[in-house]
């Protein structure tokens, strides 16, 4: 049978309309059953504790259940191969931190390729570290730590959570930008134990785990890891006074796998954006030593290609491999 060329027309511009209507209908009706949200993490560690918070705020806002699922393990590369490999439909949700970009560059061999399969959702929050010492450390200050590492090469001892973890990778940068020689010493468990005793003598650690020990003496903050003092730690330099363009913080966000559409995409960075507007949350997200942070997709994507160019760069100059 043969149509009228007008007809023909009608009909073909009338088919081609179909999927971006229902694409945009699918994404009205988003999300129309549970969400599983992925958290690379054991269950009470911040980021478990920072998806829950978020997961509960955006099940109160978009009518769904936000349900937290722990699979840690591999440096949280199994929670992020189970996420990305889950069809592109909104309804697999990860939570992501530095970590995970580290782990692009420290892993070879994986079966995902973390900046290459994400969709970028939301920024939640950063995550300030402190450079600390043991008390017994003749150092005050970032100047003196310096001058005194520098006078004694080899025999200050940095601890860190293992190779290729942040607090490793933190400390190769200090290294390299400041000019001195300080001894790695990765522990598979807790260093703190070994920092506290002078064992070792400096870390670079989440202001979380610092805080404690230092408000009662046990442990010396020589300055914050932000670009610039922090509101709620005025006394604290920020390390960059002393050594300029030093910078180094953790992060949390979401993400999705590549092929979402955009529109669920933006309803969850909206929804994501307005709990972190809510006074209560960020009141909780900063007592647990975190700032939130608000960002676009195109934003947090940015972002997060900027500091995987970033660390990539430290880890191939340091020479640093995983455990």
């Amino acid at each position: 049978m043969k149509l009228p060329r007008r007809r023909f027309l009608q009909v073909g511009a009338g088919a081609a309309a179909l999927p971006i209507v229902s694409r945009g209908a699918w994404a009205q009706t988003y999300p129309s059953r549970p969400v599983r949200f992925i958290v690379g993490f054991p269950a009470g560690n911040a980021p478990d504790i920072i998806a829950r918070l978020i997961g509960q705020s955006l099940s109160e806002r978009l009518g769904q259940q936000f349900v937290i699922e722990n699979r840690p393990g591999a440096g949280s590369n199994i929670a992020t191969e189970a996420a990305l490999s889950a069809p592109a439909d909104g309804y697999t949700l990860l939570m992501i931190v530095l970590t995970n970009v580290l782990n692009a560059t420290l892993y070879t061999n994986l079966k995902f390729n973390f900046m290459r399969d994400i969709a970028p959702v939301a920024a939640i929050a950063d995550a300030p570290y402190l450079v600390v010492v043991n008390p017994s450390l003749p150092a005050k200050t970032i100047p003196e730590f310096i001058a005194h590492a520098r006078a004694n090469p080899g025999k200050v001892y940095m601890a860190s959570g293992g190779n290729g973890t942040s607090s490793h990778i933190f400390g190769e940068l200090f290294k390299m930008m400041a000019g001195v020689d300080l001894v790695h010493v990765p522990y598979r468990g807790s260093f703190m134990p070994d920092l506290l005793a002078g064992q070792v003598q400096m870390t670079i650690n989440p202001i979380p785990q610092a805080t404690e020990y230092v408000t009662t003496g046990k442990l010396r903050a020589l300055a914050v890891t932000t670009a610039k003092r922090l509101p709620a730690l005025p006394d604290i330099p920020a390390l960059s006074e002393f050594v300029p363009g030093y910078e180094a913080v953790g992060w949390y966000g979401l993400c999705l796998p590549k092929g979402t559409p955009a529109e669920i995409v933006g309803k969850l960075n909206e929804a994501t954006n307005a709990a972190l507007a809510d006074p209560k949350l960020k009141a909780r997200l900063v007592g647990l030593g975190v700032e939130p942070v608000t960002m676009t997709p195109a934003e947090f994507g940015k972002f997060v290609a900027g500091d995987f160019e970033k660390w990539a760069n430290v880890i191939k100059s340091a020479g640093i491999k995983a455990d």
